[in-house]
């Protein structure tokens, strides 16, 4: 059994001696989460308004998806894509009944930015060109090729530290967020991908307006470029439909899903248009642990409790809720984002208000935009949650 060396001594946020220290962290280390809400080991009890980083979609330990797991576990832990997994055609079967009708093919991976570099990888391969258009404040994960397409700045900055990201950057141009205009003057026949948040996450919950969406799918038909949408944070129903692209009625070739997808469980997943898919065969892309069987079965569990349970429409419902309440408290100049991930805009620095919000139990994330409180909660949020939540940001905001 192993030694712990220095978990007791270390003070409560701080990374253990032996972890590399690139995490900011909170001072609270949970021991238990049920639902919307996680206990720490003196039984404090936290509202997770922030839902582990989009990642507990239905909730921390779902007992349904925990069920799943366990199961899948005691018969099979792990075989490779060298074998079938009927649980793995299940995931399959699931995933083209809930996305959008045509993205019937998939790629299943181990987190988003691997999925968002299976989709640059599949727009080479469809065009036959290598430049990538992104879109500004988008992220799309830490892999050298992600980082690449970042839209923020200090992000993109990371892959100029080798010879390669620098060959990277090369190939990226960057449209103005929101801007129709600017992205149809930047695709043209030498763009291999557009690759695009609809509703950006780390830039505050900004949502992109059907107009610019319908825009980058029309560039994208008129240059032959593969149209990317990066639901990595977006997707899976937090937006009101199981897809962002479902609630703006924009069909892109590729979309990428991840974070919330297998309730906790590492996953990715790249769906994909049968032209992009067409002539893709063995040992052209791969992955170890990516369809492994328990993040599959946990995936199943996870997305049928989604549809079973309609929380893509309770989304929708709590966005409103939240909305009304949210635009009448001093302090909130708006509110931007969609369904269960949304930016309160404030009219004054977010992080002391987060820190005001954490010391009264209540947890919420930051963004890029220093004035913005990101919410991304369990999609099983409860109407007393919510209103929970709003009463005391109207206390700390007061």
């Amino acid at each position: 059994m192993l030694k712990d060396t220095g978990h007791k001594a270390r003070a409560a946020g701080s990374p253990h001696p032996n972890e590399l220290p690139v995490f900011g962290r909170l001072p609270l280390e949970p021991v238990r989460g049920r639902a919307s809400e996680l206990w720490d080991a003196a039984g404090r009890r936290f509202l997770d308004m922030y839902g582990g980083h989009a990642v507990a979609l239905t909730g921390h330990c779902h007992p349904e998806v925990v069920a799943a797991i366990c199961a899948q576990a005691d018969a099979l832990l792990f075989y490779s894509n060298a074998v079938p997994l009927v649980v793995r055609d299940r995931l399959f079967t699931l995933l083209a009944e809930l996305a959008p009708r045509g993205l019937d093919r998939v790629f299943l991976v181990n987190s988003g930015a691997e999925a968002n570099e299976a989709a640059r990888s599949l727009a080479r391969r469809t065009t036959g060109r290598a430049r990538v258009v992104t879109v500004e404040g988008g992220f799309h994960g830490r892999s050298l090729a992600t980082l690449a397409v970042s839209g923020i700045a200090h992000y993109r900055e990371l892959a100029a530290t080798s010879e390669a990201g620098r060959a990277l950057l090369g190939m990226t141009a960057v449209c103005p967020f929101d801007d129709a205009a600017a992205l149809s003057r930047l695709v043209d026949d030498t763009i291999a991908a557009v690759i695009v948040e609809p509703v950006q996450g780390l830039a505050g919950a900004r949502d992109c307006s059907p107009a610019f969406l319908r825009a980058a799918r029309r560039a994208c038909d008129l240059a032959g470029a593969v149209l990317v949408f990066d639901e990595v944070q977006c997707g899976c129903g937090r937006t009101g439909a199981f897809t962002a692209a479902q609630a703006y009625g924009v069909l892109p070739d590729v979309l990428t899903l991840a974070k919330g997808i297998a309730g906790g469980l590492p996953m990715g997943a790249a769906l994909i248009a049968e032209h992009v898919a067409e002539g893709i065969g063995s040992g052209d892309m791969g992955t170890t642990f990516g369809g492994g069987p328990v993040p599959c079965a946990a995936a199943v569990a996870n997305l049928e409790v989604l549809r079973d349970e309609g929380l893509a429409d309770r989304a929708g419902a709590l966005e409103r809720r939240l909305r009304d309440a949210l635009v009448t408290l001093p302090g909130v100049i708006r509110v931007q984002g969609r369904g269960l991930l949304l930016g309160v805009v404030l009219d004054r620095p977010a992080k002391p208000v987060q820190q005001a919000l954490f010391e009264r139990g209540v947890l919420v994330g930051s963004a890029e935009d220093p004035r913005v409180l990101r919410l991304l909660p369990p999609l099983v949020l409860t109407e007393a949650e919510a209103d929970e939540f709003v009463q005391v940001l109207k206390e700390v905001l007061s």
